[in-house]
């Protein structure tokens, strides 16, 4: 259950930042944010600030080359379903959803990744260890 929440507010973060509706900081940056200087500002840093959480997070967990494993992994299941014909890539708006969930698995695991290490192995890393 603990993965499944934070591959959710991974999914909010990326979905509140961009996505194919209107309802996203980006639009309204676009189209409002001029008038609302300061909102825009404040809300860009609440972004900025939950990004630098999560990336720091799956970085110092699994790193690039384990953040790119996880990419490529869904890549080649989304690869499979495109070959068994389930899944067609010509609609642009389930494209960028599409990417969208993928970058929210990586962030997911990265943040997960140290619980599952220490559950599969019984060792725990050095920051979870209590003094």
């Amino acid at each position: 259950m603990g993965f499944i929440i934070r591959w959710l507010c991974a999914l909010v973060l990326l979905t509140v930042t961009f996505n194919p509706t209107q309802y996203n900081y980006i639009t309204w940056l676009r189209e409002y944010g001029q008038m609302n200087m300061s909102i825009a500002v404040l809300l860009g840093l609440l972004l900025f600030i939950a990004y630098v959480i999560y990336l720091r997070a799956t970085l110092r967990s699994i790193g690039g080359f384990g953040m790119f494993l996880v990419l490529a992994v869904v890549g080649a299941g989304l690869w499979v379903l495109f070959d068994f014909g389930i899944l067609s890539l010509d609609n642009k708006g389930l494209n960028v959803w599409l990417g969208l969930l993928a970058l929210s698995f990586v962030l997911g695991i990265g943040l997960s990744w140290s619980i599952v290490r220490r559950a599969l192995s019984g060792q725990a890393d050095m920051d979870d260890v209590e003094e």
